[in-house]
């Protein structure tokens, strides 16, 4: 069967092309088109646009590219109707996928599905109107996303799995590293390791690495390690970093979230990472206008939290230092409250397992791949082998 797929940033590549692999698991036959990136491109078919043409963020870029934008929906519409796939998946990235969605619904009988549900439960509610009109199948890959949509808004969906704690579990299957290794490898010390990660994007790091520097600096037993994500130069970081003793570890995230005691991290992907590889973490996000953006959480932003951690749980497992509550004295704070020793360390470490407990262990790209086969076959097909696999991709390896 043909399967065209539109992704729009790089963590949308890395889910799409794990789901492509899935596919052809299920479906020998598969052929694929889409707009999307490099590991895409790896898992085979043709590759109309590449998604660093299409992501524009932020109000004021996305204004001044939008007769860019425009045209290449236009492109996409057309090649979809010259090409004729047997359905049509769309990854996260709502403001294009959805227009896209809903020409495919009035245009054709092309089912649309849709991985990795736009975040509606957060802003943008109104959207679900168009997701119950045009998309045929949702498969989401956040538990808390099904009684949000079955019950609230009475559109069924599937929860597959989430592909994050697969990840992490890959990993943690092939990663046997010690911690004297992993030091003397990255030129850093033998103490105790506080790891920063301050985002994937230049303007968060800008926001937030330097007031994470500030606050870990207070603890001198321990050295600051900065997460570094390779679409962002060392230069970069550098600038922030000054006069700091922090070292910076480029490309091995989970590595070094193995070894730290605690980190500071920015909303996320990257808090739910942290929850499962097992380290106490502040979440640090600082926001322009911050009495605004905590006004906002009260009347507007329909949900309690930003970290998928507390989310998960329905609770407030990790702190969120956001808006008025982002200081550097309030992050020195907290990161002080779950150093080894502290009450509130083991409550972290104990409530994680609660997330673990609500993701389960199912293979989301299996589980997506199957039931897409099914519906668009007609047949029942068997489940691949859930044994762990023994490659390892991480999502911050390609933001």
């Amino acid at each position: 069967m043909k399967y065209y797929l539109i992704v729009g940033e790089a963590s949308g590549d890395l889910h799409a092309s794990r789901l492509m692999q899935s596919l052809m698991q299920y479906d020998p036959e598969a052929e694929f088109r889409f707009f999307g990136g490099d590991l895409m491109s790896k898992v085979g078919g043709t590759r109309v646009k590449h998604y660093r043409e299409l992501a524009y963020m932020g109000f004021v870029p996305v204004l001044l590219h939008l007769p860019t934008i425009f045209k290449n929906m236009k492109m996409c519409k057309e090649d979809i109707m010259r090409w004729k796939p047997d359905a049509v998946i769309l990854v996260d990235y709502p403001g294009f996928n959805l227009n896209i969605a809903k020409f495919v619904k009035k245009n054709t009988k092309i089912p649309v599905y849709y991985y990795i549900s736009p975040k509606i439960w957060a802003w943008k509610e109104w959207r679900i109107k168009a997701i119950k009109r045009d998309v045929r199948e949702m498969f989401s890959i956040l538990p808390f996303e099904v009684p949000f949509y079955e019950k609230k808004h009475n559109y069924k969906i599937h929860y597959v799995g989430n592909p994050t704690a697969e990840e992490v579990d890959n990993f943690r299957h092939v990663y046997s590293e010690s911690k004297e290794d992993f030091c003397q490898r990255n030129g850093l010390s033998s103490k105790p390791i506080i790891a920063l990660l301050a985002g994937s994007r230049k303007q968060e790091i800008k926001d937030n690495l330097p007031s994470m520097l500030e606050a870990a600096r207070h603890f001198e037993d321990y050295q600051m390690v900065v997460a570094a994500v390779p679409s962002i130069t060392e230069s970069y970081y550098k600038k922030f970093l000054g006069n700091s003793e922090a070292k910076l570890v480029k490309t091995q995230t989970y590595e070094l979230l193995s070894h730290a005691t605690v980190a500071l991290v920015t909303s996320g992907t990257a808090t739910l990472e942290t929850a499962l590889l097992n380290v106490p973490q502040v979440v640090c996000y600082e926001t322009p206008v911050p009495k605004l953006i905590r006004f906002a959480f009260k009347h507007i932003i329909k949900v309690r939290f930003i970290s998928l951690v507390n989310l998960i749980a329905d609770k407030e497992i990790v702190q969120e230092l956001l808006a008025d509550r982002f200081s550097i004295r309030n992050i020195a704070n907290e990161l002080y409250r779950i150093l080894p020793g502290q009450i509130s360390r083991e409550r972290m470490l104990a409530n994680y397992q609660l997330v673990r407990d609500r993701l389960g262990n199912e293979v989301a790209p299996d589980n997506a791949a199957r039931i897409m086969v099914e519906k668009l076959s007609g047949r029942q097909v068997y489940e691949l082998s859930s044994e762990p696999k023994n490659e390892f991709i991480s999502e911050q390896t390609y933001e």
